[in-house]
């Protein structure tokens, strides 16, 4: 048997009915904070290059991969062999250049065409074709939320129809290094939690009107046009 197997037995012995209490509570929803953690753990180690509690932490986010696969399993939709086979079948599909008859040279053109054939992937949503904004993870941290639809924004030239003071944050650029940022984020992350407020979910609900905005302007713009 191999390790994955062994560790998949392990996963569903603790959730069988001789198994582990807590284990067996746990669903989709609450362990979604066990595997915000464990990433974040495993963040550290890369950023540290300790390749010792790497290989411990991608231990930890493996648990999360199988354990929410059994939990699929156990309610009759999907297993861990399926998770499996559909990556691969994406990994092979997004990479013609290696699996197919199509040379690519630079790390440049596959992610073109990586974003290509993702987009051919998806449905074309409404009645107006595909979507202004490429689809991003909604569970981001807030930061690199932000940081992705401000790009996305710059990208199609529509900072004028965003509502944002982009005189500000021009000034605010040209005054930034990494410590004064790193300080001003810090003070913002104090000044929320004394007043009780969150700011990643500040943050990503004001990114997401962001978005929502500068689509209803563009769109009204096109109408009136």
């Amino acid at each position: 048997m191999s390790a994955i197997d062994e560790l998949r037995h392990t996963i569903a012995r603790l959730r069988g009915r001789d198994g582990c209490p807590w284990d067996q509570e746990q669903t989709h929803q609450s362990l979604a904070r066990c595997l915000i953690d464990e990433c974040s753990e495993l963040l550290d180690t890369i950023d540290r290059l300790d390749l010792p509690h790497m290989r411990e932490e991608l231990g930890d986010v493996l648990i999360q991969v199988i354990f929410h696969a059994q939990l699929a399993q156990e309610a009759g939709h999907f297993d861990l062999e399926e998770v499996a086979r559909e990556v691969n079948d994406k990994l092979i599909r997004r990479h013609p250049h290696v699996f197919g008859g199509k040379k690519l040279d630079t790390s440049e053109q596959v992610l073109t065409q990586w974003e290509q054939i993702k987009t051919g992937e998806k449905r074309v949503r409404g009645p107006s074709g595909p979507p202004m904004f490429k689809d991003l993870p909604p569970r981001l941290p807030a930061l690199m939320y932000a940081e992705s639809v401000w790009k996305q924004v710059g990208k199609k030239g529509l900072a004028a129809d965003s509502g944002v003071d982009t005189g500000r944050v021009a000034r605010l650029a040209a005054e930034l290094d990494p410590e004064t940022l790193g300080r001003m984020l810090f003070e913002i992350a104090a000044a929320a939690q004394a007043r009780d407020l969150d700011p990643e979910g500040s943050l990503r609900r004001h990114a997401d009107g962001l978005m929502r905005h500068v689509e209803r302007r563009v769109q009204e713009a096109a109408a009136t046009a």
